[in-house]
Protein backbone atom coordinates (compact mmCIF):
# COMPACT_ATOMS: atom_id res chain seq x y z
CA UNK A 1 0.00 0.00 0.00
CA UNK A 2 3.16 2.59 0.79
CA UNK A 3 4.77 1.61 -2.22
CA UNK A 4 1.09 2.51 -4.33
CA UNK A 5 1.40 5.97 -2.40
CA UNK A 6 4.70 6.64 -3.11
CA UNK A 7 3.58 5.67 -6.58
CA UNK A 8 0.38 8.12 -6.88
CA UNK A 9 2.24 10.70 -5.00
CA UNK A 10 5.05 10.76 -7.47
CA UNK A 11 3.23 10.84 -10.29
CA UNK A 12 1.14 13.76 -9.16
CA UNK A 13 3.75 15.75 -8.48
CA UNK A 14 4.86 15.28 -12.25
CA UNK A 15 1.81 15.63 -13.46
CA UNK A 16 1.72 19.19 -11.86
CA UNK A 17 5.34 20.10 -13.25
CA UNK A 18 3.83 19.46 -16.51
CA UNK A 19 0.79 21.34 -16.19
CA UNK A 20 2.81 24.26 -14.97
CA UNK A 21 5.73 24.06 -17.98
CA UNK A 22 2.65 23.48 -21.23
CA UNK A 23 -0.82 23.79 -19.41
CA UNK A 24 -2.35 22.56 -23.70
CA UNK A 25 -0.17 20.02 -23.96
CA UNK A 26 -1.03 18.20 -20.41
CA UNK A 27 -5.01 18.59 -21.27
CA UNK A 28 -4.08 17.20 -24.40
CA UNK A 29 -2.31 13.82 -22.99
CA UNK A 30 -4.86 14.15 -20.67
CA UNK A 31 -7.55 13.47 -22.60
CA UNK A 32 -5.37 11.16 -24.96
CA UNK A 33 -4.61 8.80 -21.95
CA UNK A 34 -8.46 8.94 -20.86
CA UNK A 35 -9.54 7.91 -24.78
CA UNK A 36 -7.15 5.22 -23.92
CA UNK A 37 -8.29 3.67 -21.02
CA UNK A 38 -12.02 3.80 -22.09
CA UNK A 39 -11.09 1.65 -25.25
CA UNK A 40 -9.18 -0.66 -22.86
CA UNK A 41 -11.70 -1.04 -20.13
CA UNK A 42 -14.05 -2.97 -21.59
CA UNK A 43 -11.43 -6.06 -22.60
CA UNK A 44 -9.98 -5.34 -18.85
CA UNK A 45 -13.50 -6.01 -16.88
CA UNK A 46 -13.92 -9.05 -18.72
CA UNK A 47 -10.21 -9.64 -18.18
CA UNK A 48 -10.30 -9.44 -14.46
CA UNK A 49 -14.19 -11.33 -14.28
CA UNK A 50 -12.53 -14.52 -16.18
CA UNK A 51 -9.91 -14.51 -13.57
CA UNK A 52 -12.01 -13.68 -10.68
CA UNK A 53 -13.70 -17.01 -11.43
CA UNK A 54 -11.05 -19.04 -12.73
CA UNK A 55 -9.17 -18.24 -9.44
CA UNK A 56 -12.40 -19.31 -7.30
CA UNK A 57 -13.29 -22.40 -9.31
CA UNK A 58 -9.45 -23.47 -9.19
CA UNK A 59 -8.98 -23.53 -5.47
CA UNK A 60 -5.12 -24.57 -3.86
CA UNK A 61 -6.70 -28.53 -2.98
CA UNK A 62 -8.20 -29.02 -6.68
CA UNK A 63 -5.25 -28.22 -8.45
CA UNK A 64 -3.28 -29.80 -5.79
CA UNK A 65 -5.20 -32.73 -6.45
CA UNK A 66 -4.12 -32.20 -10.03
CA UNK A 67 -0.59 -32.08 -9.74
CA UNK A 68 0.67 -33.72 -7.25
CA UNK A 69 3.77 -35.56 -6.34
CA UNK A 70 2.83 -38.62 -8.43
CA UNK A 71 1.43 -36.81 -12.02
CA UNK A 72 4.99 -36.27 -13.51
CA UNK A 73 4.86 -35.19 -17.28
CA UNK A 74 0.95 -35.04 -17.34
CA UNK A 75 1.14 -32.74 -14.35
CA UNK A 76 3.18 -30.40 -15.60
CA UNK A 77 0.99 -30.63 -19.37
CA UNK A 78 -2.10 -29.74 -16.74
CA UNK A 79 -0.51 -27.28 -14.93
CA UNK A 80 0.71 -25.53 -18.17
CA UNK A 81 -2.91 -25.65 -19.36
CA UNK A 82 -4.41 -24.14 -16.24
CA UNK A 83 -1.39 -21.81 -15.87
CA UNK A 84 -1.97 -20.57 -19.52
CA UNK A 85 -5.79 -19.47 -18.95
CA UNK A 86 -4.81 -16.39 -17.40
CA UNK A 87 -2.51 -13.76 -16.84
CA UNK A 88 -1.90 -13.24 -12.68
CA UNK A 89 0.01 -10.88 -10.89
CA UNK A 90 2.96 -12.02 -8.96
CA UNK A 91 1.67 -11.04 -6.03
CA UNK A 92 -1.14 -13.41 -6.11
CA UNK A 93 0.85 -16.00 -7.52
CA UNK A 94 3.69 -16.77 -5.29
CA UNK A 95 1.56 -17.23 -2.16
CA UNK A 96 -0.44 -19.83 -4.37
CA UNK A 97 2.65 -21.39 -5.35
CA UNK A 98 3.39 -21.94 -1.78
CA UNK A 99 0.49 -23.27 -1.06
CA UNK A 100 0.33 -25.73 -3.53
CA UNK A 101 3.62 -27.00 -2.15
CA UNK A 102 2.18 -27.09 1.19
CA UNK A 103 -0.52 -29.15 -0.37
CA UNK A 104 1.44 -31.83 -1.61
CA UNK A 105 1.90 -30.40 -5.40
CA UNK A 106 5.35 -31.07 -7.06
CA UNK A 107 7.66 -28.21 -7.39
CA UNK A 108 7.94 -28.93 -11.54
CA UNK A 109 4.23 -28.63 -11.64
CA UNK A 110 4.31 -25.78 -9.27
CA UNK A 111 6.82 -23.90 -11.23
CA UNK A 112 5.37 -24.54 -14.53
CA UNK A 113 2.28 -23.02 -13.43
CA UNK A 114 3.45 -20.42 -11.59
CA UNK A 115 5.67 -19.26 -14.94
CA UNK A 116 2.90 -19.49 -17.50
CA UNK A 117 0.40 -17.87 -14.61
CA UNK A 118 2.45 -14.68 -14.86
CA UNK A 119 3.77 -14.70 -18.60
CA UNK A 120 1.03 -17.03 -20.83
CA UNK A 121 -2.56 -15.44 -21.07
CA UNK A 122 -5.19 -16.84 -22.90
CA UNK A 123 -7.49 -14.96 -21.54
CA UNK A 124 -5.58 -11.60 -22.48
CA UNK A 125 -4.65 -12.37 -25.93
CA UNK A 126 -7.52 -10.83 -27.75
CA UNK A 127 -6.11 -7.63 -26.29
CA UNK A 128 -3.13 -7.98 -26.56
CA UNK A 129 -3.91 -8.74 -30.62
CA UNK A 130 -5.75 -5.16 -30.58
CA UNK A 131 -2.57 -3.78 -28.85
CA UNK A 132 0.39 -5.57 -30.29
CA UNK A 133 -1.15 -7.31 -33.69
CA UNK A 134 -1.90 -11.19 -33.59
CA UNK A 135 1.74 -12.56 -34.89
CA UNK A 136 3.24 -10.82 -31.97
CA UNK A 137 0.69 -11.84 -29.71
CA UNK A 138 0.85 -15.96 -30.43
CA UNK A 139 4.74 -15.21 -30.35
CA UNK A 140 5.16 -14.03 -27.21
CA UNK A 141 2.19 -16.65 -25.95
CA UNK A 142 3.85 -19.46 -27.23
CA UNK A 143 7.62 -18.26 -26.66
CA UNK A 144 6.61 -17.88 -22.89
CA UNK A 145 4.59 -21.78 -22.74
CA UNK A 146 8.30 -22.81 -24.29
CA UNK A 147 10.19 -21.21 -21.56
CA UNK A 148 8.05 -22.20 -19.08
CA UNK A 149 8.00 -25.59 -19.67
CA UNK A 150 11.81 -25.77 -20.30
CA UNK A 151 11.97 -24.10 -16.88
CA UNK A 152 9.73 -26.87 -15.03
CA UNK A 153 12.31 -29.08 -17.10
CA UNK A 154 15.28 -27.88 -14.85
CA UNK A 155 13.72 -27.79 -11.81
CA UNK A 156 13.11 -31.63 -12.43
CA UNK A 157 16.50 -32.59 -13.20
CA UNK A 158 17.77 -30.64 -10.16
CA UNK A 159 15.52 -31.61 -7.78
CA UNK A 160 15.30 -35.42 -8.45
Amino acid sequence: MINGIILYTIATIYLGISFTKDKHKTKVALLSSWKMFRNVLPDLLAIMLFVGLALSLLTPSLISSIIGENSGLLGIIYSTIIGSIALVPSFIVFPLGHTLVQNGAALPQVAVLMSTLMSVGLATISMEQKTFGRSFAYARNISAIIMSLLFALIIWVVMT
